[in-house]
């Protein structure tokens, strides 16, 4: 089943514009599994630096991980960056997604290959649950996924899960699949 709620050209979400203002501590997953995948990821952080309102605070280190969802695929190289952004979230939403066509990912099989992709993991301390499954924040589907949380957990572990009232490093702690996150390089560069 073809998953193209990701790559739509803007998303309607215009009560979140009021969000923006002073700067926001947000946290943002990082995968590849097709190509060069550290260079997926390398020049993804890059294009995010260069975007302006957005700062690379810290990057976790390159974590290779099962495939979630679908697993008939190849293996994931994962990783998490902090960012310091006055984007509001559905602007963020958007810059993410606009550098996931720009580096290659079409609309395809959801939790299918990928030569990037970017999901907001948390945006402050912020519950958004709108009416567009586009964007919730927290990720929805954070507390589940191993791949998202070992390193998060590694850049983040005392940051408190706003919906849940637990800090990243219990979510760690208790997730399952952890055995399939292994430790693969050094945190990517942007150049």
């Amino acid at each position: 089943m073809p998953d193209e709620r990701c790559h739509r050209a803007r998303l309607e979400a215009p009560r979140l514009e009021s969000l923006a203002g002073s700067p926001v501590t947000a946290y943002l997953g990082l995968g590849s599994n097709l190509g060069r995948r550290p260079d997926n990821l390398t020049a993804a952080l890059t294009e995010l630096a260069a975007a302006g309102p957005v700062r690379i605070v810290r990057c976790s280190a390159l974590y290779e991980t099962e495939p979630w969802g679908y697993t008939e695929q190849p293996a994931f190289l994962n990783c998490t960056a902090a960012v310091e952004t006055t984007l509001p979230p559905a602007r963020l939403l958007e810059l993410a997604k606009e550098i996931e066509t720009r580096l290659g990912r079409r609309p395809g099989l959801r939790y299918g290959p990928r030569p990037v992709d970017i999901d907001i993991l948390l945006y402050g301390h912020r519950i958004i649950q709108w009416e567009t499954p586009d964007l919730q924040i927290p990720h929805p589907r954070l507390a589940e996924r191993a791949f998202a949380l070992i390193p998060l957990a590694e850049i983040a572990g005392s940051t408190t899960h706003p919906a849940l009232n637990l800090t990243i490093d219990q979510l760690a702690a208790v997730v399952g699949g952890k055995e399939g996150v292994k430790l693969w390089g050094a945190p990517p560069v942007p150049g």
